[in-house]
C-alpha cells in the first residue's frame, strides 16, 4: 500500500468502478428426483462422540537477567499476540495508595522518552499492529499485537513502552481525571458498589487483596496520587526477574527469541517487595452489610467468603460444586430464585481467583420486598448442598458434561491459548494444567464434589452485602438473626 501510485489507484478503479450497468441470469434448476430411501424419523439422530481436545504444546526458556518467556505456536494466520506479565497488579497498592497500579499501567502508552502518545500510535497503526497495557488482582501485564511481517518493526516500540515509560504530565492529569470520574460512576451502580467494599469486608483493612475490586482506588487515594508515585510504581515493580513473556502464534522459539533478548536483555534485574497475602481466618458467625440506595427498586445482593488459591488439587472439583450450586442456568439457587419464586432474573455463585485465598460468591438483584426472603433462600441452597441435599449423580454429569463438551472451543483462538497461558503464570498454576484437565474432570466422583462442598462452603461464616433501600429492607434483614445490619457507605466504611 506504501507503495501504490496514482496511476496503480486510476487502473483499480477503471477495472472495478463500472457504469453501473446489472446483469441478472436465471437459470433453472435440473429436475429434482426423489429417492426410494426415506430417512427415519421415528426418534432423534444420536450425537456423535464429541472431538478430542487439546492444549497447546508450549516450550519455556529464561535470559540471562532472569526473564521468562513462552511460546506457543499458532501457524493458521500471520499474527504474533505477547503478553508480558509482572508481579504487580492492584495488590501491589499495599505499599502505596490505592489506584497507583491501574493509573500508571494506563499512562504505560501515553508516552516514552523518545516517542510521544501520538508518535506512538501513528507508528503502530501503520504497522497494523497494537499494545495495551492493565491490572488485575495479582499481576500486570503489557500486551502487544503485530503482523509476522511487521513484528520486527513493532517490538522495538513495544520495549520502549515497557521499558522507557515518560509519565507525562498532561497525561497524568487527564487520566487522572478520568479515574476519579469512573471512581463516582462506581459509587452509582449498585453492581459496582458492591465490589468496592466486598473485599476490605472479606479480607479487612491491611490485606493486599481488600481495596475495591475494580482497582480504581478511593476518591481520596486517586486524589493524593503524585507523578513520582507512577514513575517510582514502574521502577519498583517493573523487573524481569519478576516477569514472563508470553508468545502465542506465528512463530517458534528458535525465531523470536533471539529478538526477544535484542529488546529486553540489557533490562536490569533487581527484587520487588513482597505483597502480605495474609490467610485470613474463617469467620465465626454471619454479617449483613447494607449500603443504602434511595428508592432503589431492586435490591443488590453480593455474599461471600474466603476460600482455597486458584492453585489446588481440587480446581476441577470446586467448578464442579460451583456449577451445581448456581454456575449454570440449571443451578440451585438460579432455579430458586429466579424460577421457582421469580424475585430474580438471575442468581448466580463464582470464584474471584487469586494467587492466594481467593473469594467464593452469591450474586444476584431481587425485588426490593423480596431482599430477606432472597437471602433466606439463598442461605437454604448453601445449608441443604452441605446437608440433607448434597450432590447428586445427575447434577454432577450435567457438570461434566458442560466442562467436558466445551472444551472443543475452549482454544479455538491464539487469544483464548494466550489467556490460559496467563492463568498459569499468574496462579503459579503447573504446566501441565490444561493438557490434564479433560482427565480431571472426567474422573470426578459424587463422593469427591461431595467432599469439597463440605471443604469451601460453610453457611455459618458468610458476608452479606446489601445495595438497596434502606428503610423498605433494613427491618427485614435485622430479623435474620446475623446481629445488627452495619451501614456503611460507597466505600465499605461504617457511617454508625
Amino acid at each position: 500500500m506504501k507503495d501504490a501510485t496514482r496511476k496503480d489507484l486510476k487502473d483499480v478503479a477503471q477495472r472495478w468502478l463500472s457504469d453501473g450497468m446489472y446483469q441478472l441470469s436465471i437459470r433453472p434448476y435440473a429436475e429434482g428426483k426423489s429417492t426410494d430411501d426415506m430417512a427415519d424419523r421415528s426418534h432423534l439422530p444420536t450425537p456423535g462422540k464429541p472431538p478430542l481436545t487439546s492444549f497447546d504444546d508450549f516450550k519455556r526458556a529464561t535470559l540471562d537477567n532472569g526473564l521468562n518467556v513462552i511460546v506457543a505456536e499458532r501457524h493458521a494466520i500471520p499474527v504474533v499476540d505477547m503478553q508480558l506479565s509482572l508481579d504487580a497488579g492492584y495488590a501491589s497498592d499495599q505499599s502505596t495508595k490505592a489506584g497507583v497500579a491501574k493509573l500508571a499501567m494506563n499512562m504505560l502508552d501515553e508516552g516514552t522518552k523518545s516517542r510521544n502518545a501520538l508518535e506512538i500510535s501513528d507508528e503502530l497503526i501503520s504497522l497494523g499492529a497494537s499494545v495495551g497495557s492493565g491490572s488485575n488482582l495479582d499481576t500486570s501485564f503489557v500486551s502487544l499485537s503485530a503482523l509476522t511481517t511487521t513484528l520486527d518493526d513493532a517490538l522495538p516500540i513495544f520495549s520502549d513502552v515497557v521499558l522507557h515509560p515518560a509519565f507525562p504530565e498532561a497525561e497524568f492529569d487527564r487520566l487522572k481525571k478520568q479515574q476519579l470520574t469512573g471512581i463516582r460512576r462506581e459509587q452509582q451502580s449498585p453492581n459496582s458498589m458492591a465490589a468496592r467494599v466486598f473485599p476490605k469486608l472479606i479480607y479487612g483493612d491491611g490485606h493486599a487483596y481488600s481495596n475495591p475490586l475494580t482497582g480504581s482506588g478511593t476518591l481520596e487515594s486517586v486524589q493524593a496520587i503524585t507523578l513520582d508515585e507512577l514513575k517510582a510504581f514502574h521502577d519498583t515493580w517493573f523487573k524481569p526477574n519478576h516477569a514472563t513473556l508470553i508468545v502465542v502464534g506465528d512463530t517458534t522459539m528458535d525465531e523470536i527469541l533471539p529478538k526477544i533478548k535484542a529488546q529486553f536483555g540489557k533490562w536490569e534485574k533487581g527484587d520487588v517487595p513482597s505483597k502480605h497475602v495474609d490467610k485470613v481466618a474463617m469467620r465465626d458467625h454471619n454479617a449483613v452489610y447494607l449500603v443504602d440506595r434511595p428508592g432503589a427498586p431492586q435490591s443488590m445482593l453480593l455474599a461471600g467468603l474466603v476460600t482455597v488459591p486458584k492453585a489446588n488439587p481440587d480446581e476441577a472439583a470446586i467448578e464442579a460444586v460451583n456449577d451445581v450450586l448456581g454456575g449454570l442456568a440449571t443451578s440451585r439457587i438460579n432455579m430458586d430464585l429466579r424460577e421457582d419464586k421469580g424475585w430474580s432474573y438471575g442468581a448466580f455463585t463464582g470464584l474471584i481467583n487469586a494467587r492466594g485465598q481467593r473469594v467464593f460468591y452469591v450474586l444476584t438483584s431481587v425485588q426490593t420486598d423480596k431482599t430477606s426472603e432472597s437471602i433466606v433462600e439463598a442461605m437454604k441452597e448453601l445449608n441443604e448442598i452441605v446437608g440433607d441435599k448434597p450432590i447428586t449423580a445427575e447434577e454432577l454429569d450435567k457438570s461434566v458434561k458442560n466442562n467436558s463438551l466445551s472444551l472443543a472451543g475452549r482454544w479455538e483462538t491464539a487469544d483464548a491459548v494466550l489467556g490460559s497461558l496467563s492463568q498459569i503464570v499468574q496462579y503459579n498454576l503447573p504446566d501441565d494444567y490444561f493438557k490434564d484437565y479433560p482427565k480431571r474432570v472426567a474422573d470426578l466422583t459424587v463422593d469427591k464434589v461431595n467432599t469439597i462442598a463440605h471443604k469451601i462452603i460453610h453457611p455459618g461464616s458468610i458476608v452479606w452485602v446489601v445495595v438497596g433501600d434502606r428503610k423498605q429492607v433494613q427491618p427485614g434483614l435485622e430479623a435474620l438473626g446475623y446481629g445488627p445490619v452495619k451501614i456503611i457507605d460507597a466505600d465499605g466504611n461504617l457511617l454508625e
